[in-house]
């Protein structure tokens, strides 16, 4: 049996932390290894290639495509550190795969912390055009290492749940689409069975909280066109843990998904029809905010009611650092909805510096009652 926590403890890059993760971050890093440059963003900056391992079976992964989606970033330098080791996990990866890396495919997106590119451009909705130059080097690796398996590095959001029954999704997995009717054939398969590997292994950690993202076709996705070049490819979405906005333990869990997951394809023969154990994976359901508050009296036009609302972080960019600031984003039932925090005003009354009604769109600062101030959606 591996002790998958205490392996990352070992390997974990340490220098990595927190969101907002830059080239700036990860180049110290990839200074200690023979990367290659193999071009550079709109803006100029190099997107670097790593290659190593003498296995039969290629690896391509790809992190940050979009820039401000960085804790599969981490948890690839976690990974790298754990195949640079003598560890004998590490050894055995690299007899038994050759892997390529693209550790940060947008750079200036995540020096800006949005998802598009400089010039605005979602880089997994140009696989078919192919208008960026980060879309373009991506391809070209892609052509040139033809790969077994792709792993597709992404983040969530904190709205998603494992269902919709409250479990929040942690970690969440896609076989891509190949056809519009999301048809299941051997290379969408292949995916499939790595999938209920690794979340076989996650229950173990965050049980319930590993979720199927939806796999509606769309060729210009770069995992739907690289699945319907017949090459499996898994997404990775890094989600919500309990208390872990900096997303340190969900790295972690995305560490155990690519070790556990690799190991499943050399210890066993993918081939083998686990699709159903696939399908059984929750879907991924948009249910969660990050507050909510029941039970408010509020003055609505003369009268007062009894309401519930709910807020939202907003992860802003302000001098170098990432702040989350909450900001009011639905007032009413609310029904079907979980939240991260939520609080129980027990019919108190809502006031805020402007007036005695919540708002869509303003800040999260505001009083219930005489004594509970809220404070950029947290109680203080």
């Amino acid at each position: 049996m591996i002790d998958y926590i205490d392996l990352h403890k070992q390997y974990k890059a340490n220098s990595l932390f927190g969101r907002y993760i830059t080239l700036k971050d990860i180049e110290p890093l990839l200074t200690e290894l023979p990367t290659m440059t193999i071009g550079h963003s709109v803006l100029g900056k190099p997107i670097y290639k790593y290659s190593i391992g003498n296995g039969k079976t290629r690896i391509f992964m790809w992190s940050q495509m979009h820039g401000n989606e960085s804790t599969t970033t981490k948890a690839l330098f976690d990974f790298l550190n754990l195949i640079h080791s003598e560890n004998p996990i590490g050894v055995k990866l690299l007899e038994e795969f050759t892997f390529c890396f693209l550790p940060m495919v947008n750079p200036d997106g995540a020096e800006l912390y949005t998802r598009e590119n400089a010039n605005k451009v979602d880089l997994n909705r140009d696989s078919l055009d192919l208008s960026q130059p980060e879309s373009r080097l991506l391809r070209q690796t892609f052509d040139e290492f033809q790969p077994h398996f792709c792993y597709n590095l992404h983040d969530q959001r904190t709205i998603f749940g494992a269902g919709d029954r409250g479990n929040v999704a942690t970690v969440s997995f896609l076989a891509p689409s190949y056809n519009e009717e999301r048809a299941i054939n051997e290379v969408r398969s292949k995916a499939m069975n790595v999938i209920v590997a690794m979340n076989n292994e996650l229950q173990k950690h965050i049980p319930n909280q590993v979720g199927r993202f939806d796999d509606g076709f769309n060729l210009n996705c770069i995992g739907d066109r690289f699945t319907s070049l017949n090459v499996p490819t898994i997404l990775f979405e890094a989600g919500h843990y309990a208390d872990d906005y900096y997303r340190e333990y969900t790295r972690k869990m995305i560490f155990i998904a690519l070790v556990s997951g690799l190991r499943h394809i050399y210890e066993n023969d993918v081939v083998h029809n686990k699709n159903d154990n696939y399908l059984q994976i929750p879907q991924n359901k948009i249910v969660f905010y990050d507050f909510i508050y029941k039970n408010v009296k509020i003055n609505y036009d003369g009268n007062e009611i009894i309401t519930n609302f709910a807020a939202q972080y907003k992860e802003e960019l302000i001098d170098g650092k990432i702040q989350f600031n909450a900001y009011i984003v639905e007032i009413g039932d609310l029904n079907g909805k979980y939240a991260h925090y939520q609080y129980n005003a027990h019919k108190m009354s809502y006031s805020d510096e402007f007036e005695s009604i919540p708002k869509i769109n303003q800040k999260a600062d505001f009083c219930l009652g005489i004594n509970m101030k809220i404070v950029n959606g947290l109680k203080k």
